[in-house]
């Protein structure tokens, strides 16, 4: 046999079709182009242009054993359905809420769509940037997204030019570089909506209840019944929300009013103290770990409480059955025309309540209508920047990292280590 001293590239992208869209405003047909890529560690993952989203990632476990631990759609109809909760999208201008769907900013009165039960605006509101599909250039293995989002967008100020940089590196780093300018003062804070579980995106609500989460927060931001804040904060201290020790997630789950998280942790760092450790989920069965560091204040965290419960019956328990890996288990049986069906996901996945979590960095939610939070302003002449890594180093490691830099820019760091 001779060897010709030619090797696989240890990095490989490819790029295909992942069918068509209409622009949500000019009705055009455009392509989703999907990319793929392929190191020689096994590290996998796949972005489609439609949304800027992370649809596929997949991780080795302690044993090799490989699943995709993100969920999401198998085709572009999918992501398109109305209960989609926005699977890995690319989320702005604002994440998270606009109290009452508008906002003053130097002295004028904006008011934004609401598309949150007609009160109040979520997500970047009825058209967000989750709705388009994004332009695409390709450099090596690298990839970059852009949207224009234009003056008046949504009800917002100034036209927004964003870009996201994928690329997955030979050590199993993934990182993401998203950016932004302005040609007006704007609110922005934008995040990746991706929804996790280590066990293996299908696997449901049960082996969520069975990671362990520690979250590096002393208060929470406190809200109402819609999730709007008030300005005020609560101490975690003797309560549910004090996961700063780590924790069985179902049995934590079980102690609070709503039997779920869906609340903005606000991060324990000093006062010149950049990237700060923020949050650490546990998968003890399989051995992943997915660790977050951020220079954000804050965290969403959301235990997909929202999602469909068929059968009325998806809550923690107060104690996780000790027995479980040793049972056999089946799928719930779900009645033909139930009222709230699983949402139908990759591989015919039946996604439902509790079956993943997420841990959106983020400034603090509705924060440009309280002036004690920390502004989340950009003025032409700056640059948002924000700089994901994700790292599946030789099977060990899996980061997304965003770190602090100039004139407003935004990083933030997840790791998710894979125990041997």
């Amino acid at each position: 046999m001779v060897d010709t001293g030619k090797r696989a590239p240890p990095v490989t992208l490819t790029v295909d079709g992942f069918g068509t869209v209409k622009h949500p405003k000019t009705g055009a047909t455009e392509t989703v182009k999907r990319f793929t890529w392929q190191n020689t560690d096994g590290m996998s993952v796949q972005v489609i242009s439609y949304g800027a989203i992370i649809a596929v990632m997949k991780v080795p476990d302690r044993n090799g054993r490989v699943d995709d631990v993100v969920l999401g759609f198998d085709d572009i109809p999918g992501y398109q359905t109305p209960n989609n909760p926005y699977f890995g999208a690319t989320i702005g201008r604002i994440a998270n809420r606009v109290g009452g769907g508008r906002f003053t900013l130097n002295g004028q009165e904006f008011q934004v769509t609401k598309n949150f039960d007609k009160r109040h605006q979520l997500h970047g509101g009825k058209i967000g940037f989750d709705k388009y599909n994004w332009e695409a250039f390709v450099d090596g293995t690298a990839v970059t997204l852009t949207h224009t989002s234009p003056d008046g967008d949504e009800g917002y100020p100034g036209a927004v030019m964003v870009s996201v940089r994928y690329e997955l590196k030979a050590d199993n780093r993934f990182e993401a570089l998203f950016k932004a300018t302005s040609t007006k003062p704007t609110p922005i804070n934008l995040t990746n909506h991706s929804y996790f579980n280590l066990a293996g995106h299908a696997t449901g609500h049960e082996e969520i209840y069975r990671h362990v989460v520690s979250i590096n927060a002393d208060k929470i931001t406190d809200t109402d019944a819609d999730s709007i804040p008030s300005g005020k904060f609560i101490c975690v201290g003797g309560t549910p929300y004090d996961l700063r020790i780590p924790r069985e997630l179902g049995p934590a789950m079980a102690k609070t009013v709503g039997k779920g998280f869906d609340d903005n942790f606000c991060l324990t760092k000093g006062t010149e103290q950049g990237r700060t450790f923020t949050a650490r989920m546990i998968h003890p069965h399989s051995g992943r770990v997915l660790e977050v560091y951020t220079d954000q204040p804050g965290v969403q965290f959301y235990t997909s409480n929202f999602m469909p419960d068929p059968n009325k019956n998806i809550n923690p328990k107060p104690v996780n059955a000790p027995e479980y890996y040793e049972v056999t288990r089946l799928e719930p049986l779900i009645p033909e025309g139930a009222a709230d069906p699983p949402i139908r996901g990759k591989g015919g996945a039946k996604y439902c309540k509790h079956g993943a979590f997420c841990l959106e960095t983020q400034n603090f939610p509705d924060a440009i209508n309280q002036p004690n939070f920390p502004s989340a302003v950009l003025n032409p002449g700056a640059q948002y920047v924000h700089e994901s890594r994700i790292d599946d180093g030789h099977g060990d490691r899996f980061w997304r990292r965003l770190n602090s830099i100039p004139n407003g820019g935004v990083r933030c760091i997840m790791l998710l280590i894979v125990r041997r």
